[in-house]
């Protein structure tokens, strides 16, 4: 089959595609260019899962970056087992027809446990103290020790946090290439998250073509695409490049939970004077995720009443129930209740305390497995404390002396993000993108892009048949 490497450059729009992008400009116009219409929801895990398998959430049952686990009566996110993922992923329907094809799959999510044979995650160490160490998972196991011998260790706090650089894709981008030169893959998968970083912090050009607040990372990214990109077409590679979504700008978030608690649904545990969600204990609450947010209701009674109550909530542009989700392939046993999307300018926080002092511990750290949903503001130190950086400055001497420390200086002040994703409606411009030197149209489904990826494949095979 033909060797294909395909540039997951998340964020990515044909709306920033400019001056501060010269390779991707140039190489773009030398290709076919087509946009993706958004799926439902437009976020990483779903729209991977979707891609690799050419099925919907409704099939593929990743209705999410995360959900509520009915049976363990915990809410799950940044899960990382690829068992989560049903369908046949499109290595393995490749694996029938050729039986050299390997595949590597470079930080595309769920990647722990896959049939990938070669694989990189995140994935943290957590010793017994307490302390959370960087590190990456991989398949195999000693691809990790010969990665981090070459490149270092992996960069995970520059990978998400307020710290997040350019460093954890141009290190994606580096194992990737070593992967290539010493096993071969087939087909190669590489996730280059950088852009996802500044879009939400600082969202995109507002008005005209003022790039000013992401010029650098822009060039940044353009940097690291050309390098990627040359060095596969050194190895007669058909390479595409695509994105997951496009992220617009948005300026007013929703505490969903709040509003639910307000309305009674929402019960809390009172732990040293701090409050610990009880997702199994409320009569009703929302996994918010970006723009979408699933509602989970534990008490039948109460549907009509959380339906009302958020139907007439600003912000909110959608309401599905299970038999409405079914139009927009998101109904599945994960799925909640009630999927709620939000309009374009709106987005959904997970806070349900109504005062930032009973706050629990975990919402002023980076901690995405502890969250009730997605939290964008991980990436913002809390600026209304003046000593912030000096305090985080003591916080990781701490670490590096071998002392516990709790690295508790994120903001909890949601009108600092700037960019969202998630929902479907947006504009042209900002749709997830679809590059290739094969002829693909002008717009794709999501669904369509796994076709497109097999039918450049399998061009291989077709080739040695005419031959």
């Amino acid at each position: 089959m033909k060797k294909t490497v395909v540039l997951d450059v998340v964020g990515l729009s044909y709306s920033l595609i400019c001056e501060h992008t010269p390779f991707l400009k140039q190489w773009f116009a030398s290709k076919h260019q087509a946009t993706i219409d958004p799926m439902l929801p437009a976020v990483t895990t779903s729209v991977q899962s979707t891609y690799v398998t050419g099925k919907w959430p409704s099939e593929t049952g990743i209705v999410g970056n995360g959900w509520y686990d009915r049976t363990d009566a915990e809410v799950k996110f940044w899960k990382q087992s690829n068992k989560l993922v049903a369908g046949e992923k499109i290595w393995e329907r490749a694996k029938k027809l050729d039986p050299n094809f390997t595949v590597s799959k470079m930080f595309w999510w769920y990647n722990m446990y896959s049939s990938a044979d070669y694989s990189a995650t995140p994935r943290p160490q957590y010793p017994s103290d307490g302390i959370k160490l960087p590190d990456c998972y991989t398949q195999p196991a000693d691809l990790r020790d010969r990665l981090q011998k070459e490149l270092g260790t992996f960069p995970l706090f520059q990978f998400w946090g307020p710290a997040t650089t350019i460093k954890s894709s141009r290190w994606i981008a580096d194992a990737s290439m070593l992967v290539d030169k010493w096993h071969d893959p087939t087909l190669t998968l590489i996730y280059l998250p950088h852009l996802d970083y500044c879009l939400q912090k600082f969202g995109g050009p507002a008005s005209g073509q003022d790039f000013t607040k992401i010029a650098t990372d822009l060039r940044e990214i353009d940097d690291v695409c050309r390098d990627l990109i040359q060095f596969y077409e050194q190895q007669n590679a058909d390479i595409i490049v695509l994105s997951e979504y496009g992220i617009t700008n948005v300026s007013k978030p929703i505490h969903i939970n709040r509003i639910l608690r307000e309305a009674g649904m929402i019960r809390y545990r009172e732990e040293r004077g701090l409050e610990l969600f009880d997702g199994g204990a409320s009569p009703a609450f929302a996994t918010p995720d970006h723009q979408i947010a699933h509602v989970y209701i534990n008490d039948p009674t109460v549907f009509d009443k959380v339906r009302s109550l958020l139907e007439k909530t600003p912000g909110i542009e959608l309401v599905l129930d299970k038999e409405q989700q079914k139009k927009y392939h998101i109904d599945h046993e994960r799925s909640g209740d009630l999927v709620v999307v939000a309009d374009a300018d709106s987005w959904f926080t997970y806070y349900y305390w109504l005062d930032d002092a009973r706050a629990p511990d975990f919402a002023r750290l980076v901690a995405i497995h502890q969250k009730p949903g997605y939290d964008p503001v991980e990436m913002f130190m809390d600026q209304t404390n003046p000593l912030i950086k000096l305090k985080a400055g003591y916080k990781l001497g701490r670490k590096l002396l071998g002392f516990r420390y709790l690295m508790n200086v994120i903001s909890l002040d949601a009108t600092l993000v700037k960019g969202s994703h998630g929902r479907i409606g947006t504009a042209r411009e900002h749709h997830p993108v679809f590059v290739s030197s094969q002829n693909v149209g002008k717009t794709l489904s999501a669904t369509a892009v796994y076709d497109k990826i097999w039918e450049t494949l399998s061009a291989g095979v077709f080739e040695k048949q005419t031959k």
